[in-house]
């Protein structure tokens, strides 16, 4: 399932700067993923609150971006609720270079686990694999940005992104709604 164009990092970065949000695109998408892999209530008044908490103070945003929130919202649920959808976290194009997209995974994993903790907070109780996940998420974050622009360096990258896809799938394998709890949900926006 391709993005749609208007969930690309330009536009939402259009719309958080003309929000006077100051966050990365990726940082808002991680921050949701995290609330999604956490359990967060599926109502928008219990995901958006949340997620404003951590991008914008709480406040209420433009309905423009609100808008374009639940438009993220929605499709990130179809994608990590469906294999074939293609969840991956939101990088910049391959075309970027290699050290801009490295911090972007950083900054998206760090959201991620502060979405993640604050639904979760009680993560010590995870299991085994989640909690190992969680730690080398940690470390993720603390990846260097100062990075060769090769193929050895191109490898790791996807790795590092394809561990962090695959450990938000974990996550939300084991803090998700239960399938019966999904069809609760606020109706997708078209």
């Amino acid at each position: 399932m391709a993005t749609p164009p208007s969930l690309s990092i330009d536009s939402l970065l259009a719309e958080l700067n003309g929000a006077e949000i100051a966050q990365h695109p990726v940082e808002v998408h991680g921050s949701l993923v995290g609330l999604i892999c956490g359990g967060v209530g599926q109502a928008k008044s219990e995901w958006l609150k949340s997620l404003l908490e951590l991008i914008n103070d709480g406040q209420l945003p433009p309905p423009s971006l609100t808008q374009l929130l639940e438009e993220l919202y929605q499709d990130t649920v179809a994608r990590i609720t469906d294999a074939d959808f293609g969840f991956t976290p939101m990088a910049p194009e391959e075309e970027e270079p290699l050290n801009k997209r490295v911090e972007a995974l950083s900054l998206w994993v760090q959201s991620f686990l502060t979405g993640l903790a604050i639904v979760q907070p009680k993560l010590n109780r995870a299991s085994k694999d989640v909690k190992e996940v969680i730690n080398d998420l940690a470390e993720i974050a603390l990846v260097e940005f100062d990075v060769a622009d090769d193929d050895e360096s191109e490898a790791a990258y996807i790795e590092l992104m394809e561990f962090s896809r695959m450990a938000a799938l974990l996550c939300y394998a084991e803090f998700g709604p239960q399938p019966s709890e999904i069809t609760d949900q606020d109706p997708k926006i078209h």
